[in-house]
């Protein structure tokens, strides 16, 4: 017999593994949902749990930038989520990439193997009427659940839509065109592989880009998509450089075969440690599969590529967090019930991995009689749990960690690079002393295939 009631999360995604794993090595048991591979998904292709379904890279791991601040902050909270990520990384200059399967596979290997949590693989049609529930199901929340979320919080829910980059065969990329670099040289310095474009041939992607046939274009207009994840194509029709000065900057790069710098460039970010198969890095899409192949096999070392797999749109469901959503994550209609990942508007692999790790631990906090964890508003993770939870935020829109959230410097700094600097280094000391002053202990990182069950 447990002294603690049995949690019940929905959603096997990062929220809710990250969830799940904080609870289970502080002593809560847990039930955890996962609807695959009982019922399909429009957008995941295996039954592993903390499936990435979009990019394999989560973005830059330079601690003076907003990723990089978050990923040193869930470090720093013992995240499991971030200890599997760095044993699971492939080169990605400065950025931090994972082989996609090792990765979900080693979260599903330590969940399933892990005493105090029971995988039930089946859809869940209800909310749990009692004990403490986290709902992370995703930014794919199935119809019914979506409908039962409805029941319970009215109409204020909303939705939009999302797109994924296409993957391709490295062995039918054109190494003779193709070139190894990374911008300025960073990371492993050529972690990228690089399809140089002079003006001619930009503009003769560009115009086959705008002309390609789409998916449903009449329900994917601009304005209905999240403003950080817009299709290649969308970007491309705001004007002829839009794309170049996006995605496809040249800067940072040299052309060994002309000793110049591309007009532009598409570069191609390895999906696994093997090299294998590469993504085209900010090329989310919602071009038909035949003009995938047609359109992008016009760029330079591309022509006879082999798509692994096609870019996608799928639709995405979110709350209106600001008015539903407490501080530490609790419906303010029914507090037994959080909300945490995709689902809760915190847009993106760590970010919602974050609200995961703080739902677990707030319901840890409330079954243990101490106060609720509320970060400061000047780290990264906090900075975003307040924008989503804040009643002053406006419009909602999902929402990615970055600077922009952070309260301003006092005094101010001019120049960027030092305002980061000293945004990132108020953020670490912030985040240590309210740890320390809150007596919270992060979890140690987890051993592969060694689970242990912890305790607080």
């Amino acid at each position: 017999m447990h002294r603690f009631a049995v949690v019940s999360i929905i959603g096997g995604g990062l929220a809710g593994s990250e969830a799940a794993w904080q609870l289970a090595q502080r002593g809560i048991p847990v039930r955890l949902f996962e609807m695959r591979p009982a019922t399909d998904s429009p957008a995941h292709h295996t039954a592993a749990l903390a499936e990435l379904v979009c990019s394999n890279s989560f973005k830059s791991d330079d601690p003076d930038t907003a990723p990089g601040m978050l990923k040193r902050e869930l470090a720093q909270l013992g995240s499991m989520i971030m200890a599997v990520a760095r044993e699971t990384a492939v080169p990605a200059g400065a950025a931090l990439a994972v082989d996609r399967d090792a990765f979900s596979t080693t979260v599903t290997q330590l969940l399933e193997s892990h005493p105090l949590i029971e995988i039930i693989r089946a859809e869940a049609h209800e909310i749990p009427t009692t004990g403490p529930v986290i709902v992370a199901s995703g930014p794919l929340t199935s119809a019914g659940l979506e409908h039962a979320l409805t029941e319970l919080i009215g109409v204020d829910r909303l939705s939009f839509y999302d797109a994924a980059s296409p993957i391709v065969d490295a062995q039918s990329v054109d190494r003779s065109v193709v070139f190894a670099a990374s911008r300025y040289d960073k990371g492993g310095g050529a972690d990228y592989l690089n399809c140089p474009m002079s003006p001619v041939q930009y503009e003769e992607f560009i115009a086959a880009l705008v002309a390609a046939r789409r998916v449903n274009a009449k329900e994917f207009e601009a304005s209905d998509l999240f403003q950080a994840c817009q299709p290649i194509e969308e970007i491309a029709r705001r004007g002829g450089d839009a794309v170049r000065f996006g995605a496809m900057k040249p800067v940072g790069l040299i052309d060994p075969r002309t000793g110049q710098r591309p007009w532009a460039v598409v570069q191609l970010r390895p999906e696994n440690r093997s090299g294998t198969a590469y993504n085209l890095v900010g090329f989310q899409t919602n071009l038909v599969f035949g003009e995938q192949e047609r359109v992008f096999r016009i760029i330079p070392g591309l022509e006879n590529a082999e798509f692994l797999r096609y870019g996608v749109m799928h639709r995405n469901t979110y709350i209106d967090a600001p008015r539903l959503l407490t501080r530490d994550l609790a419906l303010r209609c029914q507090p037994r019930i959080r909300i945490a990942g995709q689902l809760s508007g915190t847009e993106g692999y760590f970010e919602a991995a974050g609200s995961g790790l703080l739902a677990g631990l707030n319901i840890h906090a409330e079954l243990t009689g101490v106060p609720p964890i509320v970060l400061p508003c000047d780290t990264a993770l906090g900075s975003l749990i307040h924008y989503a939870t804040s009643e002053e935020t406006g419009t909602y829109q999902p929402m990615h960690v970055n600077v922009g959230l952070l309260p301003p410097l006092n005094p101010p700094v001019r120049s960027k690079r030092a305002r980061y600097a000293a945004h990132s280094e108020r953020a670490r000391i912030s985040l240590s002393s309210y740890l320390d002053a809150a007596h919270i202990r992060p979890l140690a990182a987890p051993l592969t295939r060694a689970v242990g069950v912890g305790t607080s």
